[in-house]
């Protein structure tokens, strides 16, 4: 189960993510929709870009501009929050969507908490994976949080004193 657009679904996608042992170059991706590591993406490209049914996630260390160009081809582009603290996933996003056009699924994954999901959603990420350990239904209240935003972002092009008539 994930959120997506705000409801929670069931989730026909499957992550994958690399063992100890696995290399990017010899990794096997199963058959089905599967979300391959960006690695995987970049060595294996001649093989995978022939699949209708795959998308690609990001480390948080990795940078939008490693997919520049290639965005299109996905209908699921994820981003790997590795732990609570690490807030690079939300720049890799907002890249995404504000600078190379991205409008398929944004897909948060990893330490996805219900303290983030309205910001994540501020900078595009339309749907979510939130933490095995966490009640799903109880994180999607985190999207409600607030009900007015000030700042410009993703989600909301102009900021509040521009959208208030005076």
């Amino acid at each position: 189960m994930i959120i997506k657009n705000r409801t929670v679904v069931d989730d026909g996608w499957c992550v994958l993510r690399l063992g100890e042992n696995d290399t990017p170059e010899a990794v096997i991706v199963p058959p089905g929709k599967v979300i391959v590591p960006l690695k995987v993406w970049q060595a294996q490209r001649g093989t995978l870009q022939e699949r209708a049914e795959l998308g690609v996630w990001f480390a948080s260390c990795e940078r939008a501009e490693d997919l520049q160009g290639e965005v299109g081809k996905f209908a699921v582009i994820a981003v790997d929050f590795p732990k609570f603290g690490d807030g690079r996933g939300y720049s890799i996003a907002y890249h995404l969507r504000a600078r190379f056009g991205y409008r398929g699924e944004l897909r948060a994954i990893g330490d996805v908490l219900r303290d983030q999901m309205f910001y994540m959603q501020r900078v595009g990420f339309d749907a979510f994976a939130p933490r095995a350990d966490k009640d799903i239904h109880e994180a999607l209240k985190g999207l409600s949080d607030f009900s007015v935003t000030y700042q410009a972002s993703a989600d909301e092009a102009q900021p509040l004193f521009r959208r208030v008539s005076r």
